[in-house]
């Protein structure tokens, strides 16, 4: 594909100057660089990548926590386009990790695309000139395709906690884990850590012998596994950067056993017995209290919540100056935080291990589609998106991990990987179908992919375990794991099938009579087209035109 040569500059329907992109990639953890090099690798260098933060890295930029690791492989968690043969550990910490995703935005010459410190503030559909409207905190542009890389771990959640600003008042010291305060010193302090999930486990052994008391509060218990990490050895890195497809070989084992494990995940969760007996062998290893361990046995099944890895997380709650609280935080009385059993401490500071907005994402207030509402409005009964990419009435957007792309036992650079092929496809249809042409996804496509979805999730571990976990919405549908194996998802994303999709055109481009389009293309029928093969949107455009959709040849 050629590239694209365009003025990037252009008038709008106002008068007003702006610059204009061929596509906005919207964040730069691993999905907005990983599109950012897909598209470069397509031959599309006219894009710019949007970020709020003064660097690239996305959540390792963010959460800097004491202890911030990874809970996958090092050698899985990477891209296969840019392999790491020396990475320091099997399992890297955050300073290692956010270093390689500097490294692939200077291999892949990303920095002349970059927008730091571009915050975007609304992304609007403009009918009338088939583009993205987009707002940010440094300016305005516009872009035929906006790609939302955002990623659902990059806005914490705190919760409503009655008596915290009293707290803050007081003196006391307040954060959540992605947003860690390292200017503020917890040696000697009485701490309140709220949560016990993937960065609860990793905080706790971290700052434990520094705390004066450290109070856990725990609303429920995950499942802890040890973690198998260790050192690479220098014989192991010379060995991968001598011979790369060693290094590839071990990638691919890594991903095969990941794979072979989802069926107990998705189809036998009974079979997970085994890794549960194993889970409470590593628990009674380190904790000899009978009451903490009681305390600390989960009553549901293993793997409906994410099972974690840790080998000093337990030990940290043995000592003696932690104490279990197996309650959530209920509220705050002046310097005393207060479980919801009751359990009172008196603390300096109170970290929130409390996750991220997930299946409520903030970005999703921001975008605003073809019909005038915002893509939270289109999602109030539930996130849905067509092969986790793309959203009815949102118009050449596409998401990287979109609902229903996560994983719950092996790495997400696999699934992004996924998406950047179903992304490429996508701007090859559109260069195919020419100036003037956008595509949206069908209404019924988005909801029969959604119902097979949603159908093979029933049998799974994450819906049938018992437990509440953040794979959840508020309607108790799980939006947010893929009920499958990578290869599977692999397979559903190779490529874009336009039978799934509407074309929009621009104003006074609408489709010539019986079911041809003026452009030559064919109309599809029986995908709820209208008479003749044709369907009109019927919105208003901003230039006061209005955009018309045909069907898209299957």
């Amino acid at each position: 594909m050629s590239d694209h040569v365009r003025d990037h500059v252009r008038p709008d329907v106002r008068g007003d100057v702006r610059e204009h992109v061929r596509v906005a990639v919207i964040g730069s953890g691993f999905g907005g660089l990983g599109a950012a090099v897909r598209l470069r690798r397509e031959g599309i260098t006219d894009f710019v990548v949007l970020e709020r933060s003064d660097a690239v890295g996305g959540t390792w930029r963010d959460n800097s926590y004491p202890g911030c690791a990874c809970d996958v492989p090092s050698h899985l968690y990477s891209f296969s386009f840019a392999p790491n043969p020396d990475w320091p550990r099997t399992f890297s910490g955050q300073p290692h990790i956010r270093a390689y995703l500097e490294h692939v935005t200077d291999t892949f010459g990303l920095r002349p695309h970059l927008r730091l410190n571009h915050e975007v503030l609304s992304a609007r559909w403009d009918a009338g000139a088939l583009r993205w409207e987009i707002a940010t905190s440094r300016g305005a542009l516009t872009a035929d395709v906006v790609v939302s890389a955002t990623g659902p771990l990059s806005d914490p959640r705190i919760p409503d906690v009655p008596g915290l600003d009293g707290f803050r008042e007081a003196g006391g010291k307040v954060f959540h884990s992605a947003r860690w305060d390292h200017d503020y010193d917890l040696t000697g302090k009485r701490v309140a850590m709220i949560g016990t999930g993937a960065s609860a486990i990793q905080i706790v052994p971290a700052i434990q012998p520094k705390t004066s008391r450290l109070t856990l509060f725990q609303r429920t218990p995950p499942w802890v596994m040890p973690r198998v990490d260790r050192a690479v050895t220098g014989a192991e890195r010379w060995l991968h950067r001598q011979l790369p497809f060693t290094g590839k070989a071990r990638r691919g084992l890594l991903w095969g056993i990941r794979e072979l494990q989802v069926g107990a995940f998705t189809k036998r969760p009974e079979a997970l017995g085994l890794v549960e007996a194993l889970a409470r062998a590593n628990m009674h290893r380190a904790i000899k209290d009978p009451a903490l361990r009681a305390r600390l046995t989960p009553a549901y099944r293993i793997g409906c919540k994410r099972i974690l890895l840790s080998n000093d997380y337990y030990p940290a709650l043995a000592r003696p100056n932690v104490d279990v609280v197996a309650a959530g935080l209920a509220e705050v009385r002046g310097r005393t935080a207060v479980g919801a059993d009751g359990s009172e401490a008196e603390v300096d500071a109170i970290v929130f291990g409390t996750g991220f907005h997930v299946t409520d994402m903030p970005i999703a207030d921001r975008v605003v589609g073809a019909d005038g509402v915002t893509l939270a409005e289109a999602w109030k009964d539930g996130m849905e998106a067509l092969r986790g990419a793309t959203a009815a009435g949102f118009p050449n957007w596409m998401t990287i991990i979109g609902p229903n792309t996560g994983l719950g036992n092996s790495s997400m650079i696999l699934m992004i990987e996924s998406q950047l092929n179903y992304l490429a496809d996508y701007m090859r249809r559109l260069d195919l179908l020419g100036e003037g042409r956008a595509l949206t996804p069908r209404p019924a496509a988005v909801a029969a992919w959604n119902r097979r979805v949603q159908a093979r999730m029933e049998r799974t571990v994450w819906k049938s375990g018992g437990c509440d976990s953040w794979y959840l919405d508020a309607n108790g549908r799980n939006t947010t794991l893929w009920p499958g194996t990578t290869s599977e998802f692999r397979r559903e994303t190779r490529s874009v099938d336009l039978g799934e999709y509407e074309i929009v055109r621009a104003p006074g481009g609408s489709a010539a009579p019986g079911g041809t389009a003026s452009s030559g293309e064919p109309a599809a029928t029986g995908h709820g087209a209208a008479p003749g093969g044709t369907a009109s949107s019927g919105r208003a455009a901003s230039s006061g035109g209005a955009a018309s959709r045909e069907g898209a040849a299957a």
